[in-house]
């Protein structure tokens, strides 16, 4: 049976491009220093054969790239060609002479044949233009101005406290979900409004992502917000989508394709409940969302201290759902393969403090 050759990720090539071109690194500074200098220039990351063939005239150069030389290059007419992860300057003074039949928006001469090398080759090429005094990045059909580093640390820093709000409120529907387990009074509507947040939280976060790639050195900081205000969300998500995707659905869907289902949420769609209920693969609809529902326990059994996963596998294979192994003794407990007299005790005491400590954060 043949294997179908995978599409790469258009965001994550954007994504490791605008690494290439952040504060901080070589490539960046010499766009500075071009930006500075008020010359503009075209500079094409890669080689193939259809970069060959579009290009006419200039000279061979290898060289070892450094902002200098990239700058002075620059200066004359023409392209500057360097390799893909920008570590050579392959020839300068190159003529690019894109198909011209390639579909193009851009206005202007150098902006027009970038977007068409770009579009035609694959290839990143970056323009500077003098008269717009910005930076433009042409790739996979998309034109990106790259921003000075206050622009979008002010975005960075909004998105950063929208992040703190979802999040804190994501902490308070998982911990009103916790104790509703607890008290087996689950519903689809309970469900749907954390796995909801938990998208919601993921979105706002994949943005503050770009802005930190973009950031390059000057992110820093704000990666390690970014880090400390998400730690353990993608987890937590994951356990909640094995709580209560449908048995008769999982040999079709995982949590993998329910997390991929949630993304192709629109907004609108992310807002409505009944939606996220059915991309968790629940037959849902206006008049089903009070109904009741059971989780297996994978959510609140990852809590215990030191549980194996395989451990996790077995308690839920053999109880099936989460009020039967919070209602289970210590003997059944024990009789669970790979639990034994230690771990049902622990099991057993650390459930309880759970579940008390759940109780008392909704009711008092």
């Amino acid at each position: 049976m043949a294997v179908g050759k995978e599409t790469p990720d258009p965001d994550a090539l954007l994504r490791s491009v605008l690494a290439q071109v952040a504060p901080g690194t070589a490539l960046r500074d010499g766009l500075q220093r071009i930006l500075r200098g008020s010359t503009g220039a075209l500079i094409l990351l890669g080689q193939n054969k259809i970069v060959s063939a579009i290009s006419s005239g200039g000279f061979d150069v290898d060289i070892e790239f450094s902002a200098t030389r990239l700058r002075e290059l620059a200066k004359m007419d023409g392209a500057v060609l360097c390799d893909r992860d920008a570590t050579r300057i392959l020839a300068a003074a190159v003529q690019l002479l894109p198909d011209p039949s390639v579909p193009t928006n851009e206005q202007g001469t150098r902006h027009r044949t970038a977007d068409r090398a770009s579009r035609q080759t694959g290839m990143p090429v970056i323009s500077v233009s003098k008269s717009m005094n910005i930076i433009a990045l042409y790739l996979d059909g998309r034109r990106y101005v790259l921003e000075d580093s206050a622009v979008i640390l002010s975005k960075a820093s909004q998105a950063i406290a929208t992040l703190e709000r979802y999040k804190q409120r994501l902490d308070e529907v998982q911990g009103a979900l916790s104790a509703l387990e607890i008290e087996d009074l689950v519903t689809e509507r309970d469900v749907a409004l954390v796995v909801q947040r938990h998208e919601m939280v993921h979105r706002i976060a994949t943005e503050i992502s770009s802005y930190v790639v973009e950031l390059g050195t000057d992110g820093r900081l704000m990666a390690l917000q970014l880090d400390e205000l998400i730690s353990g969300t993608a987890e937590d998500r994951h356990l909640v989508i094995r709580d209560y995707m449908p048995k008769t659905a999982r040999k079709l869907r995982t949590p993998e394709t329910v997390t991929t289902a949630l993304g192709g949420l629109d907004s609108a769609g992310l807002l409505d409940l009944v939606s996220v209920a059915q991309a968790l693969g629940l037959p849902s609809d206006a008049t089903t969302m009070d109904n009741s529902l059971q989780p297996r326990g994978y959510r609140l059994l990852s809590k215990v201290p030191r549980l194996p996963e395989i451990v996790i596998e077995n308690l839920i294979g053999h109880f099936g759902t989460l009020q039967r192994i919070l209602s289970a003794g210590v003997e059944e407990l024990r009789d669970v393969d790979g639990v034994g007299e230690t771990r049902a005790r622990a099991i057993r005491e650390s459930l309880s403090r759970l579940a008390e400590s759940s109780l008392q954060e909704r009711y008092v």
